[in-house]
């Protein structure tokens, strides 16, 4: 990947443990998949990249394996420089979305197969097998045939193939896109569960908002080839940088003004007071749904606002108002109809200033 081609270090004291990817470009044509994306991901991290279709989430993956080639940058791993290492040589496997598992082999041999590949001992194979199929809670099933699993079973035993062979990295490839929703939320924390006992390095690529806040540690939040922000999830949720992390990551509500003051912005909705400076003359805010106040009595970014439209969600209600339209999310407990008189605050701590 570098361009000190082919380069491989031994481990030394410049490259920091876990996976360091730095400058890393990729083109293909006249396409730009990755401008310059430089990360951090800590051992035994559970890191995702989030992104939609064609952010480059995808080809920084497939250079992390080694089944694709970067133009210029450089990856190192447990603190060697990987670059010039071919895919079956570095210690990195891959969750495929497809779980590429073999149909005419059973449970045992499909986890047993990379093992076998390198000649390990059978009652060390035996051992190995039982213990990873016991963490992802597949103990029983071993003589299990692949087409007698469940779609979440046959998740499990793809990771469960890939741990077996204690990678210093592991790559999720969307493993649960063809999961329906409950199962895909069940195997989730399944998901985060094995990788705590483990202890092995995760990266999940992902377009799933949802699944990513709950699997990660972190964050790195992909757009036109580039890394927009990192952080934790309540870090990226509650703090976004853009006006593409807030409405990419959640429910947003937008709002252009003009700053009047030190703290102070002139919009749609009148003087609203900041916690901070806002770092331009002119500009957007964001405030989650869930974090408008109704009735609060503060007197601070009081609005009184009319209900157009209110959609009952099981666990809330999403409440459109006008002027605006704002939106807001509140419990179910009392039901508010179409036409209804709110007052609603705008607390400064939620309110925050979006840099592009």
């Amino acid at each position: 990947m570098s361009e000190r081609s082919g380069s491989v270090s031994e481990p030394g004291t410049d490259e920091p443990p876990g996976l360091v990817v730095r400058g890393a470009r990729k083109r293909f044509g006249e396409l730009v998949a990755l401008d310059d994306v430089s990360l951090t991901v800590e051992a035994g991290e559970f890191a995702t990249l989030l992104g939609p279709s064609g952010c480059g989430k995808t080809t920084l993956l497939r250079i992390l394996a080694g089944l694709e080639l970067a133009d210029a940058g450089q990856v190192s791993l447990g603190g060697r420089i990987i670059d010039g290492l071919p895919a079956h040589e570095r210690p990195v496997n891959t969750v495929f979305q497809s779980y590429a598992l073999f149909p005419h082999l059973n449970v045992f041999d499909n986890v047993a197969f990379g093992l076998r590949s390198r000649r390990r001992p059978k009652d060390e194979i035996d051992r190995e097998v039982a213990e990873v199929l016991a963490l992802v809670r597949l103990d029983g099933l071993d003589r299990r045939r692949i087409e007698q699993l469940s779609g979440g079973q046959k998740q499990r035993v793809a990771l469960a193939r890939a741990l077996v062979n204690e990678p210093e990295l592991l790559l999720l490839d969307e493993p649960m896109s063809a999961l329906d929703a409950k199962l895909r939320s069940e195997v989730q924390l399944e998901l985060r569960r094995v990788q705590r006992e483990h202890g092995t390095t995760f990266l999940l690529v992902t377009h799933d908002q949802d699944e990513a806040m709950t699997v990660s540690d972190r964050i790195f939040v992909m757009h036109g080839g580039r890394i927009e922000q990192s952080g934790a999830p309540s870090e990226i949720y509650e703090r976004p940088r853009t006006r593409f992390v807030a409405e990419f990551l959640g429910a947003a509500n937008l709002i252009p003004v003009e700053r009047i003051g030190a703290n102070e912005v002139s919009g749609r909705f009148g003087r609203l007071v900041l916690d901070a400076p806002a770092p331009w003359e002119s500009g957007t805010l964001a405030i989650r749904p869930e974090r408008i106040r109704i009735d609060d009595p503060s007197p601070v970014n009081r609005l009184r606002v009319t209900v157009t439209d209110a959609v009952f969600r099981g666990d809330h209600v999403d409440v459109t108002v006008t002027p605006g339209p704002l939106r807001v999310r509140v419990a179910p407990a009392a039901p508010i109809e179409p036409g209804t008189t709110l007052d609603l605050s705008l607390p400064p701590a939620h309110l925050v200033a979006l840099h592009g």
